[in-house]
């Protein structure tokens, strides 16, 4: 299939569910790692600074995945391929997973984390793409809902993974890495790849002034990944040392039950009803609101109570984002022919919260009420990003 322009024919259903499952794998490999596995291993090297290191080895990985995503969308636009960038970004990434199985000290675990991030960034940038490739706008927010559910259930089935079925700390990495390498094959080896026109070299920068829905698009989808950062990253510490969990990875797992099954909804009933409608920005005004309400009321009363409440709130929340927002920005590209590489520019706005997050997050932590303060850093965050998708104007 070749693609020029915006696609006509709708998507069908086993192609719907490989893409899932693609996705799920990337997440898992993504989230099992940062919500368990690294924090364990961060405590393990240095228990007194687990904070601080957890903090750099993510910051670092981060800012690979701030070059690699657009780099390797680029390429894939340029090579006029999306499949040999999926799956070979699941072995790298999978390589990298094997070297943090093995690592023994803080300067090994940062090169594999970076080497992760690479490779499933470059995974990231050609699944992200298939959307606007193959899916027409009035599927689109239907389809973007369950990519945003498989970003859920691969966060909850990481932490499943690693928690219940294997606990080792290097079997949680290998088991990872085995995954997302046998997703992403199912997905390139049973559809066909996109062909998309490769006589242009395309632009490596977006000029917010010639084109400002993408500017501000780009703007929202970073202060809500910031929000999400803030209040995420360090959720394991804040069970253990704040709300004084007796179990603070199965206390992780209940929340993380609670929020998937909260995102599903919100994903699939704000999917089907964007997509009736053709309006997405009133949604992503509802889900801001509902995401800061969580935040803040972890940073008014941070008890394992609300913590249970929180945590439903945060995932419908962030269900009705995912369902609308990915249909939203790929509304506003610039060009069809740069889709992989503008992407991948908008997946900064994922990746550079991860590195500005925890430069933050110790100053905030320090400054402004410990935990708290980081919970009302979340919410600012996060309503910031309903004043910046106010000011688009070409999608509704």
């Amino acid at each position: 299939m070749t693609v020029r322009a915006e696609p006509a024919v709708p998507v069908r259903a086993g192609w719907i569910s490989l893409l899932f499952l693609a996705n799920l794998g990337l997440w898992l490999a993504f989230y099992a790692p940062i919500q368990v596995l690294l924090p364990r291993q961060a405590e393990l090297l240095a228990t007194g600074d687990k904070e601080l290191v957890f903090g750099v080895v993510t910051g670092v990985g981060a800012a690979v995945s701030v070059v690699a995503n657009p780099l390797a969308g680029a390429l894939s636009d340029r090579t006029g391929r999306r499949h040999p960038w999926t799956l070979g970004g699941a072995v790298v990434g999978a390589a990298g997973l094997s070297v943090l199985a093995a690592a023994g000290d803080v300067v090994t675990m940062t090169v594999g984390w970076c080497v992760v991030q690479a490779g499933l960034n470059a995974m990231l940038a050609s699944l992200v793409a298939a959307l606007p490739d193959r899916v027409p706008v009035v599927q689109r927010a239907r389809v973007g809902g369950l990519v945003g559910i498989s970003q859920m259930l691969g966060t909850v089935a990481g932490t499943l993974v690693v928690t219940l079925l294997v606990t080792g700390l290097a079997e949680g990495y290998l088991a990872c890495a085995a995954l997302v390498v046998l997703a992403a094959a199912g997905f390139a080896l049973r559809t066909p790849d996109a062909v998309v026109p490769s006589r242009r070299r395309g632009r490596l920068w977006v000029s917010p002034r010639r084109f400002p829905d993408f500017a501000w698009g780009w703007s929202c989808h970073f202060a809500i990944n910031l929000g999400n950062a803030f209040g995420t990253l360090y959720l394991l510490f804040f069970l253990g040392d704040v709300v004084h969990h007796p179990d603070p990875e199965t206390g992780l797992l209940v929340l993380m039950g609670l929020y998937g099954t909260a995102l599903t909804v919100g994903g699939v009933v704000a999917g089907v009803l964007s997509d009736r409608t053709g309006r997405r920005k009133p949604h992503v005004l509802v889900s801001c609101a509902l995401m800061a309400l969580a935040a803040l009321l972890l940073a008014v009363r941070p008890t394992w109570g609300s913590a249970l409440c929180a945590a439903p709130l945060l995932g419908l929340g962030f269900g009705i984002y995912w369902a609308v927002a990915l249909a939203l920005l790929t509304q506003v590209l610039p060009a069809a022919d740069d889709r992989a590489k503008d992407l991948g520019v908008l997946n900064i706005a994922n990746s550079l919260p991860q590195v500005v997050a925890p430069l933050l997050a110790t100053p905030i932590l320090g400054a402004f009420g410990g935990y708290s303060g980081l919970f009302v850093a979340s919410a600012g965050a996060t309503l910031l990003g309903g004043v910046f998708v106010s000011r688009v104007r070409g999608v509704g």
